[in-house]
């Protein structure tokens, strides 16, 4: 693998030179300062670029491109934020960058509900409850036609939790609802959720999906020429919220992109969070079936107290996903092609030696360098073993490892 990092620019607390020294070699990083739907300067991506080269690393991965929401909705401006796309693609593809992270979720990145919940070690992860998102719709949001979406049992519990919680529960949940996207300090209002909700009226799943393929397959051919791979990001969660519809959740969502979007350029991020956050989804299996459509990774695990409700883990090897498994997916798929993949660390814990440092949550220093590390070791050790035939005879587990089970 490549080792990847995100890199928030020269305004992140994490400086190149210590995620150099990180032992990474491929920065993941955006022009965050430009507007949404904007032409890109080709002067400020090769800014960018040569800042990584000088620090001994290679911009590799754009995340993200933002997609317009015009775009999304096929209304207003789109048409000129889809020639803009297409224009900072070939600005991208004469520095070198070839691989676009990007999401087509509407409105909302991604969500979640406690943004500082601290372990038994002192580190702190984030966390997710499904219960505490109905309530904050039905009694922040005062969301309607919620009951769609939520079933009886759901709504009774979500009331509980509301009735019972402080009002700096109530805060503290309201807060990590509307927070920005990553790299931003655009939080929302509710007010402000509200008309950007009632701005998707109408626009159903289907009607969502099919604007995704239509823009896809209009710059497919910018794509072809110019070498670079679109990797969609997974929904985060991957089910339902705040009403919205979702488009790529599950392997039948990326089957029916692959469907109607034939080009290879058009791809997917492995995101081991966002697909684990629904335990219906098997990473291990997703990344065989679409072994030839995955062009850049993230991987981190997660810890499920029932459906719906998780924490992120201690550890990026340990959760509901099998990292074993699929990091030997991985490299076998590595292996067929002839060159690596770009896979970075995704969600650290913060951790004592963050402190005073301002990072966005889950983009800490100590407990990404700490997923890098776990991940590069056991890389490792699976490339030792696979050299080593004799030593997984002895091991049945291993064997099955060795044949992709």
């Amino acid at each position: 693998m490549k080792a990847g990092w995100r890199w928030f620019g020269p305004s992140d607390a994490i400086s190149l030179q210590e995620i150099r020294q990180a032992g990474v070699t491929d920065v993941v990083t955006s022009l965050y300062e430009q507007p949404v739907g904007a032409v890109w300067p080709l002067a400020r991506i090769r800014e960018t670029a040569k800042a990584c080269r000088d620090n001994g690393m290679t911009w590799s991965v754009v995340e993200s491109v933002p997609v317009h929401e015009d775009v999304k909705k096929r209304t207003g401006n789109w048409r000129k934020y889809v020639e803009n796309y297409k224009k900072n693609l070939r600005n991208l593809a004469k520095c070198g960058v070839k691989v676009v992270c990007y999401n087509f979720m509407p409105v909302h990145d991604w969500a979640r509900t406690d943004l500082h919940v601290v372990l038994p070690d002192g580190s702190v992860t984030l966390a997710y409850d499904q219960y505490e998102v109905c309530a904050f719709e039905m009694f922040v949001l005062k969301r309607p036609g919620l009951e769609k979406d939520y079933d009886v049992a759901t709504r009774a519990r979500a009331k509980k939790v509301w009735a019972k919680a402080s009002a700096k529960d109530r805060k503290r949940i309201t807060h990590a609802l509307l927070l920005g996207l990553p790299g931003t300090t655009d939080d929302a209002t509710p007010d402000g959720l509200r008309h950007e909700l009632a701005e998707y009226a109408g626009i159903g799943g289907a009607t969502l999906k099919q604007h995704l393929y239509d823009f896809l397959n209009e710059i497919t051919p910018v794509l072809e020429e110019t070498g670079i791979d679109m990797a969609i990001h997974p929904d985060d969660p991957p089910f339902p919220i705040f009403g919205l519809p979702r488009i790529l959740s599950s392997a039948a969502d990326i089957r029916a992109m692959a469907r109607a979007c034939p080009s290879l350029h058009v791809g997917v991020t492995l995101c081991t969070g966002s697909l684990g956050a629904n335990l219906k989804n098997d990473a291990v299996k997703i990344f065989r079936e679409f072994h030839d459509r995955i062009h850049f990774c993230h991987f981190r695990n997660l810890i499920h107290s029932e459906p719906g409700v998780f924490r992120e883990s201690d550890s990026h090897l340990f959760g509901n996903t099998d990292m074993p498994a699929l990091m030997l997916e991985l490299l076998k798929e590595e292996r067929r092609r002839g060159k690596e993949i770009v896979l970075r660390p995704d969600h650290g814990r913060m951790l004592d030696i963050d402190k005073g440092r301002t990072c966005y949550y889950g983009y800490s220093y100590g407990g990404r360098l700490i997923g890098i590390s776990e991940l590069r070791g056991l890389e490792a050790g699976l490339k030792y073993l696979l050299k080593k035939p004799s030593l997984l005879r002895t091991a049945p587990a291993l064997r099955c490892c060795r044949q992709g089970r």
